[in-house]
Order: structure tokens, then C-alpha cells, then sequence
């Protein structure tokens, strides 16, 4: 049966993904069996030991046993003459032309892409590690890149509860996407691997295993300073401000302050452990523990979240391509029209009842590379999915092509949408990266030299105009009007005050 529902060629997204699903439950049904065999070979009960002997040669019974059980059957199908036989061969056909139901959100769109909005939610909401601007776009670009939250924001039960509802849906959406593939043997030699890293220490962000600075751990920094050498924290100044920073940092101690505060900190330090100092030197997240009791429940709370975060990770590796293709999707919805999110969902729900009729997927509706439309000059595609005219093409100049380095060199096509583009979402983060405010007096500037250059400009013409008393400083005469200095002296020397 597996062997003839692969011979069927599937070549729509639908089609594949019923069909996977179809064998799935064949090689589930086996497996089922094959259990249930094993059971009854088992025969904890003795009944298979007693049916054997009581069927065995030797037993005068036997042929009387036999004849008993036929009657039984002749009996059965007597009081049922309308009893319909299974035949293999119909069901076979209609099980080959079947549907499983599988239960996909909106977004996701049959497994095509990922529906990370709950989690996202959750991601905002979070007071201790997460952030509530961060839209859902933003999101989907740094969820899996967990160096990004502090350590400190992590060691908690909620962001435990987080990545496990993160882990848990990525884990069933891949199974209800690609039910063929399994992920016990993957995620079995990502544990293993974690577990001897973390044996080691080794494991990315979390070197001290989640326990804080101790005086074992970073007496070979070389960051640190020698206070031997130093009688009191006014000598110790002299090694200079981001010298006694480093060392602070090493320490996991508070690093701002002025310097001879930071020196008085590091040389609080001198002759003592790390566990004897007073735990408001430290910043956050780096206090040592306390006792043996703390030390295992923090340490069973850090391995739990480092191996969540490995499991995300790995599992990302294999979801690589529908992440990408949700981010293209969310992008497309973004600069949508209702209408065309409309059209959008009629032509998938299209799609699909034609996979419906089709049955096994072998109808040209399915295939989604039959109607290649022939467009050497890559023009751009109107809604009904074809090109648009080319004197439409030229007039609003779309073979003229502006490149802005301040987005990565991403290509606009138009004059138009060059022109608009300097105040959408990508131009925007451009500029804030490079430190720059974007206002008008940046409209048309592309280029990154050209960008800093007017930036420096602008900020040396700025500088220069500083605080004129005559012009800036105001005076207010009886009746509450407002002059600058100068005209209310001029007012004042004419006697109209």
C-alpha cells in the first residue's frame, strides 16, 4: 500500500503533504500491529499456550474443537446473511484517495510557513526578558538567537516556561509538516552533545554553568589586578579608569561610578573571596551563590534553559527554509492591500479544493510549474499573475533601478518607489544603525560616506550657533508682552514703557 500511494505522483504542496501523512498512519498501523504481536507472543495470560494445546495432535479433542468453531462461524454468518465482506482492492482505492485531516492555523497555510504569533505575544508581555516594541517581523529575525537577552533575564521560571512553549510547538509543527521526517534521532545527538559540553563547560553563554563569579573560576583572568602591589585606592588610580572597569567586570562586580569610586570597590576586594564580599557590590545576575542548596537549584535551572535553548536552535537548522518563507509572507502581508490578502486566500483555498477533485494530485490544476509565464525582462506581475504591459512598465519608469547602500545595497525599481522607500521600515533601521536621525534633510542621500559627511555638517553649523543674550534672552514689560533683550532696551531708552 505504501509502495503504490508513492508511485503516485504528488506534485502540489497539498497533495505531498496528504500523501505523507497517508503513509505515516500505514507505518503507524504497522508499527501498532507489530506491538500488539508482540504482546500476544508474550503470553503473559497462558492463552496462546492453551489454544496451541488444545489444538496440538496428540488431543482426541482436536477434531471436535475444529467442527465446533466452524459451527460457530456458520452460525454467525447465518443470523447475518447481509453482512458485507471487506474487499482490499476498494479499500485500497479509497484509502489512496483520501485526506487525512491535519489541523493547520490560518497562518500557517497547510505547513507552509510558521505561526509564531502566541509565542510572540508571550515574548512581549514578559516583564523580566522581554521587549514590547518589538514587532512581529523583528521577532521572527532574533527569536532563535538567545544572545541577545541578558543571562541575568533568563534565570527565571518564566523564560523556562517560554522556550518550553517555543520548543513545544516548533516540535508539533514539524511533525504535523513533515510527518515522514523524525526528530528522535536529531534531538537525541543534540542532547548528547549538550551533555558533554556541559560536563566540559563549553557550552556558548553559559561557561559558568548559570552559578555566578567565584573566586575559583577567575583567579587566572589575566583582566585582573594585582592588589598587592597597591596600599590604597588612591594608588590604585593611578592604573587608569578602563583598567579598573576590566577588572570590576572579571569580578562580576558593578563597573559605573566615578574612578575612585571603582577604586574603592576593587580595592574592597583585596585579601578576600569572592563569597565574602557584600553581595551589593555585585551586578546583576552575578552574585555568587550563597550555599549548596541555591548552587543545585540554580545550577538544574541553567542546564534546563541551555538545553532548551540547544533544542530551539537544532530544530531552527531544520526549519531553516519555512522560516525564511514566513518572513517573505509576513513582509507581503505587511505592504498588502486587503483586496490582495483576499485574493491571496481565495487562490489557496482554490488550490486546495482543486487538490480535493484531483485526488491524487495528478491534475494540471496541481501543478504549480505548469503555467510558467514566459518574462525575460522580469517585469513586474500585476493581480491577475501575469505581467503588466510594458508601456505601463516604461511610463512609470520601473526598468530604472536605484540602489540605496544605507539599506544593504537593496535594489528599488521606480522612481516612486525610490522616493518612498526613504521613509519605510528598512531605510529607517539603516539609518538608526548608523547612528544618524533620519529626517528630510537626508531624502535622496544613499550613500554611507555621503550620509556621515552631512551628519558632521550639520552638527559643526549647530555647535557654531550658540546663545546670543541680545537675541535669545526675553523681557517682559507690565502688560505681559514678551521682547528679546534688545528690543526691550531700545522700547525702554524711547520711553514707550
Amino acid at each position: 500500500l505504501v509502495a503504490n500511494d508513492f508511485h503516485t505522483d504528488a506534485k502540489s504542496h497539498t497533495s505531498r503533504l496528504a500523501q505523507n501523512h497517508r503513509v505515516f498512519q500505514c507505518v503507524d498501523g504497522i508499527r501498532k500491529r507489530s506491538r500488539d504481536l508482540l504482546t500476544i507472543y508474550d503470553d503473559e495470560d497462558g492463552s496462546r499456550k492453551d489454544e496451541l494445546e488444545g489444538m496440538a495432535a496428540e488431543n482426541q479433542e482436536v477434531y471436535s474443537l475444529f467442527y465446533e468453531r466452524l459451527k460457530e462461524a456458520r452460525d454467525y454468518h447465518r443470523r447475518h446473511p447481509d453482512l458485507e465482506l471487506a474487499s482490499v482492492d476498494k479499500d485500497e482505492e479509497e484509502f489512496l484517495k483520501s485526506r487525512p485531516r491535519v489541523d493547520f492555523s490560518g497562518e500557517e497555510a497547510q505547513g507552509r510557513f510558521l505561526d509564531l504569533h502566541d509565542v510572540h505575544r508571550s515574548f512581549t508581555n514578559a516583564p523580566k526578558f522581554g521587549n514590547k516594541d518589538l514587532s512581529y517581523l523583528d521577532f521572527l529575525g532574533m527569536f532563535c538567537d538567545f544572545r541577545s537577552i541578558p543571562k541575568p533575564s533568563k534565570l527565571n521560571q518564566e523564560y523556562k516556561a517560554y522556550l518550553e512553549d517555543l520548543d513545544e510547538y516548533l516540535v508539533g509543527f514539524y511533525g504535523r509538516s513533515q510527518p515522514l521526517a523524525s526528530l528522535g534521532a536529531p534531538l537525541a545527538a543534540v542532547e548528547k552533545e549538550f551533555d558533554e559540553m556541559w560536563e566540559r563547560g563549553e557550552v556558548e553563554d553559559w561557561e559558568d554553568k548559570g552559578l555566578g563569579a567565584s573566586t575559583s573560576q577567575v583567579k587566572d583572568n589575566p583582566k585582573l589586578i594585582d592588589l598587592e602591589d597597591f596600599e590604597s585606592a588612591g594608588d590604585l588610580e593611578a592604573v587608569g579608569g578602563d583598567r579598573i572597569k576590566e577588572a570590576l567586570v572579571a569580578l562580576g562586580l558593578k563597573a559605573g561610578g566615578s574612578l575612585s569610586q571603582k577604586a574603592e570597590r576593587l580595592m574592597a576586594t583585596k585579601g578576600k573571596a569572592l563569597e565574602e564580599l557584600d553581595r551589593k557590590l555585585f551586578a546583576k545576575g552575578k552574585k555568587p551563590v550563597r550555599n549548596a542548596e541555591e548552587a543545585q537549584r540554580r545550577l538544574s535551572l541553567s542546564k534546563a534553559i541551555a538545553l532548551l535553548e540547544c533544542r530551539i536552535r537544532a530544530l531552527m537548522q531544520l526549519m531553516e527554509k519555512t522560516l525564511s518563507d514566513t518572513k517573505k509572507q509576513v513582509e507581503k502581508k505587511a505592504t498588502s492591500t486587503y483586496e490582495e490578502l483576499v485574493a491571496d486566500m481565495e487562490e489557496l483555498q482554490d488550490r486546495g479544493q482543486g487538490d480535493d477533485q484531483g485526488g491524487d494530485g495528478t491534475d494540471n490544476e496541481d501543478d504549480e510549474n505548469d503555467n510558467i509565464i514566459y518574462n525575460p525582462l522580469n517585469i513586474p506581475v500585476g493581480f491577475d499573475g501575469k505581467p503588466i504591459p510594458y508601456w505601463l512598465y516604461k511610463l512609470h519608469g520601473l526598468n530604472q533601478e536605484f540602489k540605496c547602500e544605507i539599506c544593504g545595497n537593496f535594489s528599488y525599481w521606480g522612481r516612486r518607489a525610490f522616493e518612498k522607500h526613504f521613509n519605510e521600515a528598512r531605510h529607517l533601521h539603516g539609518m538608526k544603525c548608523l547612528g544618524i536621525p533620519n529626517s528630510k534633510i537626508f531624502s535622496e542621500v544613499t550613500k554611507i560616506d555621503e550620509a556621515y559627511a552631512l551628519w558632521e555638517n550639520m552638527k559643526k553649523k549647530n555647535s557654531a550657533v550658540g546663545f546670543t543674550q541680545d537675541e535669545d534672552e526675553e523681557f517682559e514689560d507690565a502688560d505681559g508682552n514678551v521682547y528679546n533683550k534688545k528690543t526691550y532696551i531700545d522700547l525702554q531708552r524711547q520711553g514707550l514703557l
